[in-house]
């Protein structure tokens, strides 16, 4: 009579999980986006968000949580009901840089997440400013040869992907440069384009516009091919770096535990809200890929991200500073 018991117990749990999933979302989503308004993951949260609440018929909240490169969030997130209704859009640092940089980490992204979909990318183009003497890759390399630790190379903070896609152009080309993180790409974007920083790796949709007006130089782009938005500007391996190919990427996650069927319906939400008619076109505008994964697609992609920039972030001897 016990084992029936609990038998009954189990099947009343599964029939009650199963009509949650199907009333899923009936109150309103949050999503946490670990950094301030304004940024990549902002943008994209805000895009998605507003098409999954029309598809779902419910309300998301944007809930902007930043600090120490997006980990804060990051363990806001881990320490949410796992039940569908709190979710993260967050970068390549919250998901695949922070676990080698920081040592004292509260999260990780493997054990601690539901992985829901990668849902756009962009590559980065390395750019100058206008007075700097390279015009090219090829004649950045040779001014960093005969120039060490002289040239300045600005990024948006450390652990960011512009700092570590530098990171990586230096160890691939055995150069050496001097990292100066600003609070933001802004920032050092705007020291670029005054000549008080030299050189930087930043995303294709954040300095296009400068470079269209001329007030930065566009060296090389770290996509597997040519972009489109600067059909004139060479990739890293046409310009003579090989397996520099390298995307600054959004995705989204839940805390660890998500029940079966409403995992599978935020995927296809997520997916398809980043697909949809009047959401992809707005994201190419601002030089964004809709890759649009589901979560296996995206558990595979971030161990080897995570293996990538792991050996980047030991091979340099990168730390939080």
């Amino acid at each position: 009579m016990r084992s029936l018991s609990i038998v009954a117990i189990v099947l009343a749990a599964l029939v009650g999980l199963q009509a949650q999933a199907a009333d899923f979302p009936d109150k309103p989503i949050t999503v946490i986006v670990p950094f301030p308004p304004g940024g990549s993951s902002d943008v994209t949260a805000r895009l998605v968000s507003k098409k999954m609440a029309e598809r779902v018929g419910q309300s998301v909240v944007i809930e902007n949580k930043g600090g120490a490169n997006g980990s804060i969030g990051a363990t806001a997130l881990k320490q949410a009901k796992p039940d569908g209704y709190t979710i993260l859009v967050g970068s390549i640092g919250v998901f695949a840089i922070n676990p080698a940089l920081f040592k004292d980490l509260r999260y990780d992204p493997m054990q601690d997440f539901d992985l829901l979909s990668v849902a756009v990318r962009t590559p980065n183009v390395l750019v100058a400013s206008p007075n700097f003497p390279a015009n090219t890759v090829a004649e950045l390399i040779d001014y960093l040869k005969k120039n060490p630790n002289k040239v300045t190379f600005a990024s948006s903070g450390t652990g960011s992907s512009d700092h570590l896609t530098a990171a990586l152009f230096l160890q691939k080309t055995g150069t050496t440069g001097t990292h100066v993180p600003y609070k933001g790409g802004g920032p050092a974007i705007n020291d670029l384009i005054a000549g008080h920083a030299n050189v930087s790796f930043q995303n294709l949709g954040a300095i296009a516009p400068h470079v269209k007006s001329g007030k930065l130089k566009a060296l090389g782009v770290t996509s597997g091919q040519r972009n489109p938005t600067l059909p004139n500007v060479p990739t890293m391996a046409e310009s003579g770096v090989k397996d520099l190919e390298v995307y600054s990427w959004q995705a989204a996650a839940a805390p660890k535990g998500l029940p079966p069927a409403v995992r599978a319906k935020l995927e296809a939400e997520l997916a398809a809200s980043a697909q949809a008619p009047d959401i992809k076109p707005q994201f190419e505008a601002i030089g964004f890929e809709v890759v649009a994964t589901n979560g296996e697609q995206f558990k595979k992609f971030l161990t080897d991200e995570i293996a990538r920039w792991k050996n980047v972030i030991d091979t340099g001897k990168i730390t939080a500073e």
